[in-house]
């Protein structure tokens, strides 16, 4: 993972929203619909949110018909935890 990849995801995981539509699609995948219902958001702002947690692979989305469900990509989350626990060494790497 590059850091442009860690600094997209830390600024998706950044806002409470977006935490809690990664919670509510961590065991099993939901709708658009289910997610604004279990947030209390509007449509628009959910799907916004949803926009930002896709483009850094955070979220994936699974078309099926017109259905389409979003599910939290826990491997994407777990490179991200790895980062994290590594960073320190990696940044003592990184100097001269």
């Amino acid at each position: 993972m590059t850091e442009d990849d860690a600094d997209e995801m830390l600024r998706a995981f950044s806002h409470p929203a977006r935490r809690e539509i990664l919670r509510h699609c961590w065991h099993e995948r939901q709708s658009a619909g289910a997610l604004t219902a279990a947030s209390g958001l509007a449509a628009a702002s959910v799907s916004e949110h949803l926009k930002v947690l896709r483009k850094c692979g955070l979220v994936t989305l699974h078309k099926e018909g017109t259905f389409r469900w979003y599910s939290t990509d826990r491997a994407r989350v777990a490179d991200l935890a790895a980062w994290l626990r590594d960073f320190p060494n990696a940044a003592l790497m990184e100097q001269p």
